[in-house]
């Protein structure tokens, strides 16, 4: 059975940042899929950013620029490296990873900016 451990979440200043990772396991073949959710307190999930199947990238348009996602393909790794963080970025993030067209999540790491 597949999971997502995600880490890397924590306290920082505005203007700070932070590098979250998030591996899977359980799992002999490489994920295309794979990316970062978020969700603020009272807040509908949004997609951060994430790697498509077909290898491309998506983000956010309130990241770009400040967020960059990467992977080490061969440990089915994703890390998402966050700059410039502000207030609006304070959430859980939680990792997914899309197998045979179906999203699995981690449970999530939160991150909090304090301004």
């Amino acid at each position: 059975q597949v999971q997502l451990s995600e880490s890397g979440g924590g306290l920082v200043q505005a203007g700070g940042s932070l590098r979250l990772s998030c591996a899977a396991s359980g799992i002999n073949f490489r994920i295309n899929a794979m990316g970062w959710y978020r969700q603020a307190l009272g807040k509908q999930r949004e997609l951060v950013a994430g790697f498509t199947s077909g290898g491309s990238t998506n983000y956010a348009d309130s990241v770009k620029g400040r967020f960059t996602i990467s992977r080490d393909s061969a440990k089915n790794t994703v890390y998402l490296q966050m700059s410039s963080l502000n207030s609006e970025d304070t959430a859980v993030y939680i990792c997914y990873a899309t197998l045979f067209g179906v999203d699995r999540v981690g449970q999530g790491t939160q991150v909090t900016v304090s301004s």
